[in-house]
């Protein structure tokens, strides 16, 4: 894990720029606490940010190897997990290794096998190479996008990093939003290649990006495929059991203590048990860590999003697993706090308006960051395996719209779009922009003859949350717990698995009439039995009013200034919001005033120019 940048530019001489490099590898600091560095030639320049996981003083980056024809460098972030078997084979071919790295491991296979190397890879990894011999710069992404990868075309190159912050330090970056741009922001479609900053562009996940004199080509070297499915009920279930082993006995590798983030559903619990069982094999304790407010579990009052508190289901698995158990628990101060606000903005780069959610991640990875420096995580199975309530819901299943805008317009849809000025909302024109991502986003869908109409319209559902819904968590996560030096692997979102289950059929998948059944089964060997039975809850969310009467307070202070914001959204919107009873404020209405301040926050920070025609 760490933070990369770099710089191509066929028209300039990099070596006479290395302050504006390492300028754009400082802003990935809290990526990599641990070392930095540059490999800077005439045509093509990298930085990196290190945060040491595997061989810590070997492991140095940027690495490069020397060949008569010129130097290859490299810069990495993520992890290889099938580093040892690919060490194995390249040491069968001759190479010799200076490191026990997997970096050094990926620098020898793109010697080897050239670009071809991407076909080779399991893991989580955000990768750009300079081959000198070439004159060429390769960037790469993991399949599943879990590492973020920005680039920005210039008239001789290209600049490139681990996120915007990067690029914009550059002073050829421009910092320009644009309505295409806002689109998105708002729509929240999670529209491929998407960055907000007009110019700027993300390197797709499963997708190789060159760059070299005659310009910028992308390769999709994978993508999700339709597959017939052949094995039956037991065979599947102890396939995915299977899978999910390996999965997280190759995700514990690590050379810095590592823990479990445990929520008490079905997800986390799952990989809890499995690591837990991993570790015990080799007499070690697993630790975990979850977050909860304070007097939550003693207040709890069920809603249509969580019928249960978290808290009594973390006890038990942590019981049954023996795990070193940390609770993070917050309060309304904590989460409402400006500072935490501006860091969680900083951190993504966007106006994200998830609030407490936003917050209360950031603060529970500051926590663990304390203790731990890799964290797995059960995020993603709800994509992978159809968990949430939308994939079982009759209305949202039928919708001709994204399944979780037609479930909750509160979260995601309509009423987010209430706090918008408006004349910015009819130029916006959100709701065409939202179904001409719908429509693009099922014309992707590949299918297989014969489907009966119900497994057709789940395999697109299925695909739309995989292809778009899970990369909007996986940015969340990754920065959020980047922002604190803190790696985060994702089990659910390993190839092998997705693929695997994502060709199983809908009827599979509900086999027992529940939400994951192939996942509950598979799992349910390390579980007790009421975290099998439980039912869906989503990452949990403060409901003490206290943050809602925070959010008041401080947008009083946004419309007694002279705030940008107003720009964008509705003054009287806001007017009639600051006015409401904290205590029965509605989750729209809090949502609205959390997106404002972050909108208010971000201008502050960013000083966007915004282009509204």
């Amino acid at each position: 894990m760490c933070g990369i940048a770099g710089w191509v530019a066929f028209s300039e001489d990099l070596t006479r720029r290395q302050g504006d490099i390492d300028a754009m590898t400082e802003t990935m600091a809290c990526r990599g606490p641990d070392g930095r560095g540059t490999f800077v030639r005439e045509h093509g320049a990298l930085g990196h940010r290190r945060l040491a996981i595997i061989d810590l003083p070997g492991g140095a980056q940027p690495m490069s190897v020397h060949t008569p024809a010129g130097d290859i460098g490299l810069v990495y972030s993520g992890e290889t997990y099938n580093f040892r078997e690919l060490r194995a084979e390249l040491g069968a071919l001759g190479h010799r290794f200076e490191t026990d790295s997997d970096t050094e491991v990926v620098l020898l296979a793109y010697l080897q096998w050239g670009e071809a190397l991407v076909d080779r890879l399991n893991g989580m990894y955000a990768f750009a190479i300079w081959d000198d011999r070439e004159q060429k710069l390769v960037m790469v992404r993991d399949r599943m996008g879990i590492k973020p990868f920005y680039y920005y075309p210039t008239p001789d190159g290209v600049l490139f990093g681990s996120e915007p912050k990067a690029i914009l330090a550059n002073p050829l970056a421009g910092r320009t939003v644009d309505l295409d741009g806002l689109r998105e922001m708002f729509a929240a479609t999670k529209q491929p290649g998407w960055s907000l900053w007009k110019g700027m562009h993300e390197v797709l996940p499963g997708t190789l990006v060159t760059v070299d004199r005659q310009g910028v080509r992308e390769r999709t070297y994978w993508r999700l495929s339709a597959a017939e499915h052949t094995d039956g009920r037991e065979e599947t279930v102890s396939r995915v059991r299977e899978l999910l082993t390996d999965i997280v006995d190759r995700q514990l590798i690590s050379d810095v203590p590592r823990c479990v983030l445990l929520s008490g559903g079905l997800d986390s619990s799952a990989i809890t048990g499995l690591a837990a069982a991993r570790l015990q094999d080799s007499g070690e304790q697993l630790r975990t860590f979850s977050v909860d407010f304070a007097d939550q579990e003693q207040n709890f009052v069920p809603d249509e999003m969580r019928a249960t508190p978290d808290s009594p289901f973390v006890r038990e698995v942590a019981e049954l697993v023996r795990s070193y158990h940390s609770d993070v628990v917050l309060d309304p101060a904590e989460l409402s706090d400006p500072a935490i606000r501006r860091a969680v903005i900083t951190a993504r780069d966007i106006p994200a308006g998830l609030g407490d959610m936003d917050n209360s991640l950031y603060l529970l990875f500051k926590a663990i960051r304390e203790q731990s420096t890799v964290a797995l995580s059960g995020e993603s199975a709800d994509e992978v395996f159809g968990g949430y309530r939308w994939f079982h819901d009759e209305v949202a299943r039928k919708a001709d719209t994204f399944p979780w805008m037609a479930f909750s317009t509160a979260l995601t849809g309509e009423g987010r779009w209430s706090i918008i000025r408006p004349e910015l909302r009819e130029q916006l024109d959100l709701e065409r922009f939202v179904a001409d991502q719908y429509a693009t986003a099922v014309a992707e869908v590949e299918h297989l003859d014969g489907e009966s109409e119900l497994e057709h319209r789940m395999r697109t559902i299925c695909h739309l949350h995989l292809t778009r819904f899970v990369r909007t968590l996986l940015d969340r996560k990754d920065r959020a717990s980047m922002a604190v030096g803190l790696e985060v692997r994702v089990p659910f979102c390993d190839h092998r698995l997705v693929e695997y289950v994502y060709n199983t059929p809908w009827a599979l998948k509900t086999f027992d009439g529940r939400e994951k059944s192939l996942l509950r089964h598979a799992s349910k060997h390390v579980l007790p039995e009421s975290v099998v039975q439980r039912v869906k809850s989503p990452y949990p969310s403060t409901q003490d009013p206290g943050y809602a009467a925070q959010l008041q307070q401080q947008s009083k202070e946004i419309l007694g200034g002279d705030s940008a914001v107003f720009e964008l959204i509705d003054r009287r919107w806001l007017e009639r919001a600051v006015a409401l009873d904290p205590v029965r404020m509605d989750s729209g209405d809090r949502m609205g005033l959390d997106r404002i301040i972050d909108l208010h926050t971000w201008l502050e920070l960013y000083s966007p120019q915004l282009q509204l025609d």
